[in-house]
C-alpha cells in the first residue's frame, strides 16, 4: 500500500484549497504528487457533503469508503509510474442521461416500479473520460428525459441555482453546471438538445459549450437521425473547457457521422488575436423573441469586451433568409417538427405502456402527442413533414453560410429570462407574452441547435437581484477552437467566473 502522506502538500495545498484550483492546476498538482488522489477525493467529498444538500446537484453518490479506495488505487498507480491522463484521480459525476458502467441511468424518470438497472458499459464519451483517469463518484441531476430547461424530476427532486437557492438551475445539465459553479466537481460533462450546455452555464456563471455536431461522437441506438443532441463540456475556465472537450472529442467508427478532424491539443492553442473580427448581434431578432427586462441590456454591456478585443459588433435584428427558409417566421415551426419527431420517437416505447405514460411529466406527453396525435393545433408529424423540414433546415444553413461570409461570429443572449422561481415548472409568460409550450421560452437556443454549429456560453454579469446571465456565441461549422480561444480572451478581460463567487462558497 502506498503511503499517501509521503508527499504531504504545503499549507496552501490543504483540502480547503484543493477544490478552488482550476482543473489544470489540480491535474498538475496530482501529477507532481504535491497532493494525493486520496486527499483530492476527500476534499471534494467534503465539499459535496457541505453544499450538495442545499442545491441537490449530485445524485446517486457512491459511498465515501469505496471512493477513497479507488483514489488510493490511483495513488498506487502514480507511485508505480503510471498516470492514465490529465484527469488522473479527478472525482467526476456524469450527467444522468449518459451511461456509466455500474451506475443506473435514471434519466430523471426510472424509479420503482420502473427500475433502471446498472449500465453494463460506458457511453462513448464517458469511456474517454474514464481512460483519462477520472473516478466516477455519482451522477449529476437532470430534468425528466432531459426535457425543459429546469432540472426537476420525481426521482431525485429539484436542483436549484448556485447563486440563489430559490431559483432554477436551468436544465437539463443543471446538476452539472451547479456542481462546477460550487466547486463540487473540477469539470463536468453535459449534453445539449435545446440549450442544455448554454442556459444552465449562463444561469450559474460558468462556461459551457455545445460543440459542432460530430465533434463528440455518441453511440446511440440510432446514429444517423439523432443530429440535434450533442455532448460537451462545462468548466470554470477556458483551458479546463478546452481540455475536457479535447478528451471527449475525436472520430470513432461506431459513430459514422463523427468528425475525423483530430481534436489536437485545444488546451495549448488558446492564445489568439481577434483584432479585425466582427460579430452579428441578433439580440431578440428585432422584437420577435420576448425577453425579460434587463436581459438584453446586460448582454449588450458585453459589447465593451468585444470592442476591447478588437471585435466590431453590428446589430443584425433578424435571422438571415434563403430560398425556403423565411427567417424568424420559420424558426419555431421548424424546430417543433424536429423536436416532436425525435423526442416523441425516443419516448414511443413508454407511450405504448399505459402505466408508464401515466407517470410521465406533461413535457414528455407534449412531445409524444406532437408526434402521434398533434399538438398546438397542428396535425401529427408525417414523413413528408420531416422531409420538408430537412429542406428548410438546409436552406437555413445556406442563409447562415452567407451571413458568416460577412461576420466572424454571431451572438444572442443565452436565455430569454433570468433564472425563475424553482417551484414553477416553466415560465408561463415573458414580459406579458404567453408562452405556448413548456419550452417556447427557450426559443433563443433553437438557432444553434438547428444549425449544428459550435456555440459557447460566455458569462456577461449579473442583474440587480444578483442573478447571472450569459451570451451565446455561434461560430462557423467546425470552428470549435475559435470559440475556445474567444473564451480564453474573454475571461482574461472580464474574470466573471473568478471574481464573482456564489455566496454558498463563503
Amino acid at each position: 500500500m502506498v503511503d499517501t502522506t509521503a508527499a504531504a502538500p504545503a499549507a496552501d495545498h490543504r483540502s480547503d484549497r484543493i477544490v478552488e484550483w482550476d482543473a489544470v492546476e489540480l491535474s498538475d498538482a496530482i501529477a507532481q504528487r504535491a497532493v494525493s488522489c486520496v486527499e483530492v477525493m476527500g476534499a471534494y467529498l467534503d465539499q459535496i457533503d457541505r453544499l450538495n444538500p442545499q442545491v441537490n446537484a449530485i445524485v446517486n453518490l457512491r459511498p465515501r469508503a469505496d471512493l477513497l479506495d479507488q483514489a488510493l488505487a490511483k495513488d498506487q498507480e502514480l507511485a508505480a509510474g503510471e498516470r492514465r491522463g490529465w484527469m488522473h484521480g479527478f472525482p467526476h459525476a456524469v450527467k444522468d442521461l449518459a451511461n456509466v458502467a455500474g451506475f443506473p441511468t435514471t434519466q430523471g424518470f426510472f424509479r420503482p416500479p420502473f427500475n433502471a438497472p446498472p449500465a453494463s458499459r460506458d457511453a462513448l464519451a464517458i469511456e474517454r473520460i474514464r481512460a483519462a483517469g477520472a473516478i466516477f463518484i455519482g451522477k449529476t441531476n437532470v430534468s425528466e428525459f432531459g426535457l425543459g430547461s429546469h432540472t426537476y424530476n420525481n426521482v431525485f427532486g429539484t436542483t436549484v441555482n448556485a447563486y440563489d437557492q430559490t431559483r432554477s438551475a436551468g436544465g437539463s445539465s443543471g446538476g452539472a453546471a451547479v456542481a462546477v459553479a460550487l466547486r463540487m466537481l473540477p469539470v463536468a460533462d453535459g449534453s445539449d438538445f435545446f440549450g442544455s450546455l448554454r442556459n444552465p452555464p449562463g444561469w450559474n456563471n460558468v462556461l459551457g459549450m455545445r460543440p459542432s455536431f460530430g465533434r463528440v461522437p455518441g453511440l446511440n441506438t440510432d446514429v444517423f437521425l439523432q443530429q440535434f443532441g450533442v455532448e460537451g463540456p462545462i468548466a470554470r475556465s477556458a483551458t479546463d473547457l478546452a481540455m475536457l472537450l479535447q478528451t471527449m472529442a475525436g472520430y470513432d467508427d461506431r459513430a459514422p457521422l463523427s468528425i475525423e478532424q483530430d481534436p489536437g491539443s485545444y488546451g495549448q492553442q488558446l492564445e489568439a488575436d481577434f483584432a479585425g473580427g466582427n460579430v452579428a448581434w441578433l439580440g431578440d431578432l428585432g422584437g420577435y423573441l420576448p425577453m425579460e427586462p434587463g436581459v438584453l441590456e446586460l448582454c449588450e454591456r458585453s459589447f465593451e469586451t468585444f470592442t476591447e478585443l478588437g471585435i466590431e459588433v453590428t446589430d443584425h435584428p433578424r435571422l438571415p433568409t434563403a430560398t425556403s427558409f423565411a427567417g424568424n417566421a420559420d424558426l419555431w415551426p421548424l424546430f417543433l417538427i424536429y423536436r416532436h419527431w425525435l423526442m416523441g420517437s425516443q419516448l414511443a416505447t413508454i407511450h405504448r405502456n399505459p402505466t408508464m405514460r401515466a407517470a410521465l411529466k406533461p413535457e414528455a406527453i407534449y412531445e409524444i402527442d406532437g408526434l402521434f396525435t398533434g399538438a398546438d393545433g397542428n396535425p401529427p408529424i408525417t414523413a413528408l413533414d420531416v422531409y420538408n423540414a430537412s429542406v428548410k433546415r438546409t436552406s437555413m444553413h445556406q442563409a447562415f453560410r452567407k451571413l458568416f461570409s460577412r461576420f466572424s461570429l454571431v451572438a444572442l443572449p443565452s436565455a430569454q429570462v433570468f433564472a425563475f422561481d424553482a417551484h414553477l415548472p416553466w415560465p408561463a409568460t415573458i414580459d406579458g407574452v404567453a408562452m405556448s409550450s413548456y419550452h417556447r421560452w427557450m426559443e433563443v437556443t433553437a438557432i444553434g441547435t438547428l444549425l449544428g454549429y459550435p456555440v459557447i456560453n460566455l458569462p456577461v454579469g449579473f442583474n440587480d437581484a444578483g442573478l447571472p446571465m450569459g451570451i451565446q456565441v455561434i461560430a462557423p461549422n467546425h470552428q470549435d477552437l475559435t470559440l475556445l480561444q474567444l473564451a480564453r480572451a474573454w475571461e482574461q478581460r472580464t474574470g466573471w467566473v473568478q471574481r464573482h463567487r456564489p455566496a454558498l462558497l463563503g
